[in-house]
């Protein structure tokens, strides 16, 4: 029996953000994916946070004014030092535990199978050709993620 306790559900940017800064800090510490953030893209997540925010806030709730094209970034990263499905099935991993350990609902829900769907769409659009085959809707290589359990419960 799990003993989980989140706080409801993903209701709008204050949420967002603090899920925003959960992914973040375990992301740049990742060992697998932190130095596309840390060493190739030097990210700043001050600077970072507020733009990804309205992204996320218009992908889920269509009420921040996000412009721009959220792939010409991981375009950049990708031609510095390609970015594998393992690398996108790691991401996913870690934003669905950011999720996880925090809000259950319908639209923390939406936001994990959105990460997924935007996962694997900006990895088919980076690696092109060379894009790891598809198995079943899957990149060969890309983690699934109901097999894995990343939060740990309390006894």
């Amino acid at each position: 029996m799990s003993h989980f306790a989140a706080d409801g559900d993903i209701a709008g940017r204050a949420d967002l953000d603090v899920v925003l800064r959960r992914f973040y800090t375990a992301a740049f510490a990742d060992p697998q994916i932190g130095p596309f953030f840390t060493e190739i893209a030097g990210t700043d997540l001050e600077a970072h946070l507020p733009r990804i925010g309205d992204f996320w806030e218009r992908a889920l709730f269509r009420t921040a004014d996000y412009q721009g094209d959220p792939v010409a970034p991981h375009r950049a990263l990708h031609s510095a030092r390609a970015m594998t499905a393992a690398d996108f099935g790691r991401w996913v991993q870690l934003w669905r535990a950011a999720i996880d350990g925090r809000h259950r609902g319908p639209n923390a829900e939406r936001a994990k199978a959105m990460g997924e769907r935007i996962a694997l769409a900006f990895h088919e659009r980076l690696a092109g050709a060379d894009a790891e085959p598809l198995r079943g809707g899957v990149a060969a290589g890309f983690v699934p993620l109901a097999a894995l359990k990343l939060r740990s419960t309390a006894a």
